[in-house]
């Protein structure tokens, strides 16, 4: 067999079958689609599953075998980044694409961890306090925001896009996402408006020129906040570095989008009795994260140490107490289910585009690191049982109109003007 590990340079790894402890738990869980292992040894391949779809063809060395086999939600991360486990035929997708066909994988992806013991490790994970807040946003967000213009769309919005049609860009999808959300706010003239975790400031700039609306942004990376300020002179948009326990004033608009997921569940409390006590009476609040079906859990250790440490994705039963317990009322609850994982076809290929760049920037660990990643999200997005929810709130019981007629029709007003902007294009180059 020709092995082409691309990317890799472990080209001399002694790759293995895996040893009869990892070949039952693969046994176990790979019951469909075609996952085999290549042993630089004997030449020959030992093949799991009914042999549907295409096969995905691997490579695992003794050490990473043993290290996948005694903890597997960490060593296979660090395995791949290591090149002590490789893909031989296919790619770091098409192997969770098998993976997570099977139901199996997606049961054994979940914690056993009794209620207390969950109670105490996300204690631990998720205390996220202002200092801690501060580290953990460095670790992800502060990486380079050269790396994150080569993959994200040109507004750098790094949260799930909106795909009204399959055919849609990435940036078609994510204006989408952002008017989407606005269309939730029922933006007035003169109103004040928060964004927390406001990123590179690409959500408070589309906020500022939808209305006539004053827009502060708070975030905890000084990375982002240097590019939002600049972005945002001339603009009524403004920026700082504040943890948004600290943010005072009130407002009649408040905005979250793909911070939520880095509060904690024991700040819940805290986070919601923030909102309502910023919110103005009459004023509405939206928060778009990251969500799971499944029910409460702990933050795969992989992603917790390599990629969002104090992360977590909440269930909607972890999220509603603390809200019933601010007096806020939920107006409105929507659920995205595929939207992230096609976002993230879209940055996974365009990172494989710009691979060659990013490793030059950091170097080919790194960029293991963030394919395994960027992959891993997809299938949890595809077979692990996440989603994305907005979740709309107000202090008044008639807030926000009675119907969700106003939402369709704000999107559907800017896909007209969408159209009417591209057709007029296509008239001025016609005359060219």
């Amino acid at each position: 067999m020709a092995s082409v590990l691309a990317h890799s340079n472990q080209h001399d790894q002694a790759f293995i079958h895996p040893p009869r402890v990892l070949a039952a738990l693969i046994e176990k869980i790979v019951r469909r689609g075609s996952l085999s292992f290549f042993s630089s040894r004997t030449g020959q391949t030992l093949r799991f599953g009914d042999g549907t779809g295409p096969e995905v063809v691997i490579g695992v060395t003794a050490e990473g075998a043993a290290k996948i086999a005694a903890n597997p939600d960490l060593a296979l991360g660090e395995a791949y980044m290591d090149g002590t486990l490789a893909i031989i035929s296919g790619d770091i997708r098409s192997f969770f694409d098998v993976i997570f066909r099977n139901q199996e994988a997606a049961a054994f992806s979940k914690t056993t961890a009794g209620t207390l013991k969950l109670r105490l490790l996300r204690a631990m994970q998720q205390a996220n306090n202002r200092a801690a807040s501060r580290r953990n946003v460095a670790h992800h967000y502060d990486l380079s925001t050269d790396l994150y213009r080569m993959f994200l769309d040109d507004d750098l919005q790094y949260s799930c896009a909106y795909f009204t049609r399959p055919d849609a860009t990435l940036e078609d999808a994510q204006r989408a996402k952002k008017q989407h959300l606005i269309g939730k706010l029922l933006l007035e003239d003169g109103l004040s408006v928060l964004d927390i975790g406001c990123g590179w400031g690409g959500m408070a700039l589309e906020i500022a020129r939808a209305a006539n609306v004053e827009v502060q942004g708070v975030t905890l990376s000084e990375d982002q906040l240097a590019i939002a300020t600049q972005r945002g002179i001339g603009t009524k948009a403004s920026f700082s570095l504040t943890d948004y326990r600290d943010v005072t004033g009130s407002f009649d608009r408040i905005i979250s989008v793909g911070m939520f997921e880095h509060v904690g569940v024991p700040n819940y409390d805290e986070f919601f009795e923030k909102i309502a006590a910023l919110l103005s009476d009459d004023g509405v609040a939206v928060i778009h994260s990251i969500g799971r079906k499944d029910g409460p859990d702990i933050t795969n250790p992989w992603i917790a140490k390599y990629i969002f440490p104090g992360g977590y994705i909440p269930a909607l039963s972890e999220v509603l107490p603390a809200i019933e317990r601010s007096g806020l009322w939920v107006t409105d609850i929507e659920i995205l289910r595929l939207h992230y994982a096609e976002t993230l076809v879209h940055w996974f290929k365009r990172f494989a585009e710009r691979r060659e760049e990013i490793a030059a920037l950091f170097d080919e660990r790194f960029c293991r690191m963030w394919e395994f990643y960027l992959a891993a999200s997809e299938s949890a997005f595809r077979g692990q049982g996440h989603m994305n929810f907005q979740i709309q709130l107000a202090k008044r019981v008639d807030a926000v109109p009675l119907t969700r007629d106003y939402i369709t029709d704000h999107d559907r007003m800017r896909e007209d003007r969408d159209t009417s902007r591209l057709s007029a294009n296509d008239r001025k180059l016609s005359l060219v």
